[in-house]
């Protein structure tokens, strides 16, 4: 029986070609409606008219909501909400989550920004496009102490799912000493990863190189205030893939503004970054305007996953990325 799926995405995924293969698979499933819609009063008659829907983390699919798409067999979320999440868990209704589709891209980002900033490549980047370059002449009065290498390191991750793990992957071969902070993680994956776990205050004390990769949630709000970031060693390297609201900002560009560490930061507390904004001004930090996750694979494989799984419900399959209650804490608030 031809299926009604309903995709319900921001209108740039079905306007870029390279979307199309892996969205045109649902044609050979059924009926598929392409909308964007942004709020639930949007969304509620396409939605009551599904068997499937797939879609981002918006709008919120409350209780009224599903209780008029009775035909709902289905829902594939790029990512969702800690209270839609318990929502969606209580009925039973399969559920599959690809938000760990953005990983790879995210801990990729997290070992480049670690990287650039220890060997300092945008400043020489941009000295090389001004004609401004120093060469060595002098060696090694010439060299910059504060110009590193990764290899054995002390390397800090706040925050131990896909991205974090997958991160210490990628810098294994560098012989770091790994020490991750994650109220949640099981003992398993830590003995997995062969990482040294430590409460928060702990890491920023011991850490070369600090990685926040942990969820925002009410939880985690300000987890790195003045206290905890006073603790970060001088010429230290503060990095943020996650979320900006688990940095007190104004805290982290008055360490900065001393000169006392360096920051490479992929996200703020309001995107755009203002124009004005003290960060774009520090020599000291390193911008990237919310890039870490943003490739073009990610998004296939995002969407990809989703299809995958609603396949598997029609044909009384495992799903390979189901929502589960363990994975609560570790989604934003």
């Amino acid at each position: 029986m031809s299926k009604k799926i309903l995709v319900n995405l921001p209108e740039g995924f079905f306007k870029t070609k390279q979307l199309k293969p892996v969205l045109n698979r649902l044609n050979a499933i059924g009926e598929v409606r392409q909308t964007s819609s942004n709020t639930p009063e949007e969304i509620e008659a396409d939605l009551a008219w599904a068997d499937a829907v797939l879609m981002w983390s918006w709008p919120s699919l409350d209780d009224t909501l599903l209780n008029n798409a009775p035909n709902l067999q289905f829902r594939g979320h790029i990512d969702i909400a800690q209270n839609d999440a318990k929502t969606a868990l209580k009925r039973d209704i399969p559920v599959s989550l690809s938000r760990n589709a953005w990983s790879p891209a995210v801990a990729e980002m997290g070992l480049t920004l670690m990287m650039t900033t220890l060997r300092k490549v945008s400043d020489f980047h941009m000295q090389m496009r001004s004609s401004t370059e120093s060469w060595l002449e002098d060696i090694p009065a010439d060299i910059d102490p504060d110009e590193r290498q990764l290899e054995g390191q002390n390397v800090g991750i706040i925050g131990f799912g896909r991205i974090g793990q997958r991160l210490n992957e990628l810098i294994k071969p560098f012989n770091c000493t790994t020490r991750i902070y994650d109220p949640f993680i099981p003992q398993e994956i830590i003995d997995q990863h062969t990482v040294e776990k430590c409460e928060l205050n702990n890491l920023l004390v011991q850490s070369d190189i600090v990685v926040v990769c942990a969820a925002n949630n009410s939880g985690t709000k300000h987890l790195l205030g003045k206290d905890e970031l006073a603790l970060l060693r001088k010429g230290s390297i503060f990095i943020n893939i996650s979320r900006a609201a688990l940095v007190d900002t104004a805290a982290l560009v008055e360490r900065l503004k001393a000169e006392e560490i360096y920051a490479a930061l992929d996200v703020f507390d309001t995107e755009p970054l203002e124009n004005e904004s003290e960060l774009r001004q520090l020599k000291n930090t390193y911008l990237t305007p919310h890039k870490a996750g943003g490739i073009m694979s990610s998004v296939e494989r995002s969407i990809a996953w989703l299809i995958d799984d609603y396949e598997a419900v029609l044909n009384e399959q495992d799903l390979k990325c189901p929502l589960v209650e363990r994975m609560l804490p570790g989604l934003d608030g």
